[in-house]
């Protein structure tokens, strides 16, 4: 299940980057710095079990530049086979580096955001803005529920991002992983898929405590205050677990 090549190890055949907090962080103002197209996923225990059954996600996936761990479930699975995970990183607190980051260079961000979304494209630049007030920021808020606007046939540059260099999707998996596939160019540097962390920024949803995160305990927070979330949270905390138990 688990192939241990270095700093790179695959969980049922998808690949994460064995690294810790300040190599992760250190290869992100690698990324910044060079003019060439680099493209972020958070692995968690959903985007392994959804790219089981979709090989065009997890082909995206094992071709992305970095993979950060991202949840409690990830590192059970490297202890089950005797591995240690050097850390966990939510996608929620790498996107703030990666702000703080463009914002010390002086680089472009865009937003796309999902027009059905809690958190709009105006609403999380303000938010943004408040932490990070020198950041250049454009955006769009995408109808990707309309089969006839796919934003990921559409380029950046109709909807304002001409010139962006980081770019954050929060369309959710695995479309905003193929999206922002979908759009690979020169001037874009960095771009992430960030999910529900655009909704933290804009106080639409209260994140967990630091020390329930710690422990692994955020699913359980989200639960309470999502319940509607409760199907993707069994399968992340209970088949997800399961499988790597009985794995061979």
């Amino acid at each position: 299940m688990i192939i241990d090549h270095w700093k790179l190890m695959k969980v049922f055949n998808v690949r994460i980057d064995n690294l810790t907090k300040e190599e992760i962080l250190n290869q992100i103002e690698l990324f910044l710095a060079e003019p060439r197209f680099h493209q972020i996923t958070t692995i968690n225990p959903e985007f392994i079990l959804e790219a089981q059954k979709n090989s065009e996600f997890r082909n995206v996936l094992n071709a992305s530049d970095l993979n950060v761990a991202d949840g409690v479930g990830i590192g059970l699975a490297f202890w089950r086979f005797g591995k240690f995970l050097k850390t966990r990183l939510a996608g929620a607190d790498l996107m703030l580096e990666i702000l703080r980051l463009a914002e010390e260079k002086n680089l472009k961000i865009f937003l796309a955001t999902n027009r059905d979304g809690l958190s709009s494209f105006e609403e999380t630049k303000a938010a943004i803005l408040k932490k990070f007030p020198s950041l250049k920021i454009s955006g769009h808020n995408f109808d990707i529920k309309n089969p006839s606007i796919r934003p990921h046939k559409e380029g950046l540059e109709k909807q304002g991002g001409k010139g962006c260099e980081v770019l954050f999707c929060n369309f959710g998996a695995p479309f905003q992983e193929l999206f922002i596939n979908s759009q690979k160019c020169d001037t874009i540097r960095l771009a992430i898929g960030v999910g529900g962390s655009f909704e933290y920024l804009t106080g639409k949803v209260r994140r967990a405590p630091k020390w329930m995160r710690k422990i692994g305990l955020e699913w359980l927070w989200r639960l309470i205050l999502q319940p509607k979330r409760i199907g993707r949270i069994f399968r992340a905390v209970i088949v997800f677990p399961v499988k790597v138990i009985f794995s061979k």
